[in-house]
């Protein structure tokens, strides 16, 4: 009886990677890596795996409806995370008795949302965050602001702009205006402005405000639409809205970024909301310059208050999110590649028996870093310098044989150079990465 095949495929929204794309997005990483690092980060990890309420306490809305939940073996309603964020906040409530204030910490791992796909955006993704808990001053929201370009610089994708706004303003704003009540749905359609434009916004908002108030909520959100500077932006905000303390935030980190020489690459942007309820404070995304089209590759926001639902102690936060799978759509779209690859050099087998030996070859170049692969089968060399080619490595190694002594093969050049020990090939290798 024949056996019945199954079709091999990945569900809608996933995907797999091929080497090439992972060496990619491992380059990706260990670049953004190093710049939290840099700065003083931390790493943590968090389980896949909430319970439900731990996730959706404070998401809601259109995150409830995109989270993957059931019920486990055990019965327990659980839910995959569907972002860093929340689940860091329960860490640091749980751990608050280790943890050293202000806690600087990074997240690099996958999450899952059951949304609609498009190009740069998946079901499965990873996200790497990097936050700062316990820390209420501007100065940490401008290392955040700071970081972002910085990582994003890293990674391979140049200038970026990033477009801040402060949530605490809009929602004083709106309180003005009588529509505070409505500040939830207000700031989601605000929020969907670059998605479904102007008009889309005003007929999502007239399902709960007046006329009259639609009009002052586009005012708002438009008032840095014509690429006014930072500060003129800033006083059209405060004329909407008055002069408080988010507005003086806003014009500290203003002065910070002018200290440090870089406020080209900042916009005041009142159309920037986030969509995700927990923010307080300021908010942001980020576009890279070389294709804004693609859209905000990394955002984030102030979030005061997240730790209370876990804690009756009130820490406050801020941090961002970096989309590594649409930053990577970015990258290969400006054709930027990896730095880096697999293996740099080869030892190349030249008798059946010879694993043993080729290993010690293999062993002083991979003491020096250089990442060096055994071939397996005794086919003839030109077959074997051909698989290196093929695989991208430079380098081989010919055990001596047939009389012949050891010797370092140049692939790109097809020549061979006499060597009087595995150790002598360590500076050819390294001089010509």
């Amino acid at each position: 009886m024949d056996r019945k095949i199954i079709d091999p495929r990945v569900l809608k929204g996933f995907r797999d990677f091929l080497p090439a794309e992972e060496m990619t997005r491992r380059g990706m990483i260990a670049a953004v890596e190093n710049c939290f690092r840099s700065f003083g980060f931390l790493p943590i990890d968090t389980p896949v795996l909430e319970y439900a309420e731990i996730l959706l306490g404070k998401g809601g809305g259109e995150t409830e409806k995109q989270v993957y939940r059931f019920t486990d073996h055990g019965g327990r309603d659980v839910a995959m995370r569907f972002d860093l964020t929340v689940p860091f906040a329960r860490f640091v409530a749980e751990h608050r008795g280790v943890l050293t204030l202000p806690f600087k910490r990074y997240h690099i791992a996958k999450v899952w949302r059951g949304e609609n796909t498009q190009k740069g955006r998946y079901r499965e993704f990873t996200q790497c965050d990097f936050d700062i808990v316990g820390s209420a001053s501007a100065a940490a929201d401008f290392e955040i602001l700071l970081m972002m370009r910085e990582s994003l610089k890293a990674a391979g994708a140049g200038d970026s702009t990033v477009h801040i706004n402060h949530r605490g303003l809009f929602n004083r704003f709106l309180a003005g205006i009588g529509a505070a009540d409505h500040s939830v749905t207000v700031l989601r359609c605000v929020d969907k402005l670059a998605k479904i434009g102007a008009g889309g916004v005003r007929s999502q908002l007239e399902t709960a405000l007046d006329g009259g108030q639609c009009d002052r909520v586009l005012e708002f959100t438009g008032a840095g639409s014509d690429g006014a500077a930072y500060e003129t932006v800033l006083e059209r905000l405060c004329a909407l809205a008055g002069k408080a303390e988010d507005t003086e935030h806003l014009g500290r980190l203003r002065s910070y970024m002018k200290d440090a020489g870089v406020e080209d690459g900042f916009i005041l942007d009142p159309s920037i909301t986030r969509g995700l309820d927990y923010y307080t404070g300021i908010v942001y995304e980020s576009f890279l310059n070389r294709l804004v089209s693609i859209g905000s590759v990394c955002s984030g926001g102030r979030y005061d208050n997240l730790t209370a639902l876990y804690s009756k102690e009130k820490i406050c936060g801020v941090g961002a999110s970096i989309g590594l799978d649409r930053l990577q759509a970015a990258l290969e779209e400006l054709s930027v590649t990896a730095s880096g690859g697999g293996a740099r050099a080869a030892v190349a087998c030249t008798a059946p028996d010879s694993a043993g030996g080729a290993q010690v070859l293999a062993a002083p170049l991979r003491r020096a870093g250089i990442a060096c692969e055994v071939f397996f089968e005794p086919v003839k060399l030109t077959q074997q310098f051909i698989l290196a080619e093929k695989k991208g490595i430079p380098w081989v190694l010919v055990p001596p044989h047939d009389e012949k002594p050891l010797l370092l093969r140049n692939i790109a050049r097809r020549a061979d150079t006499e060597i009087s020990g595995a150790e002598a090939a360590v500076p050819f290798i390294l001089n010509r990465q």
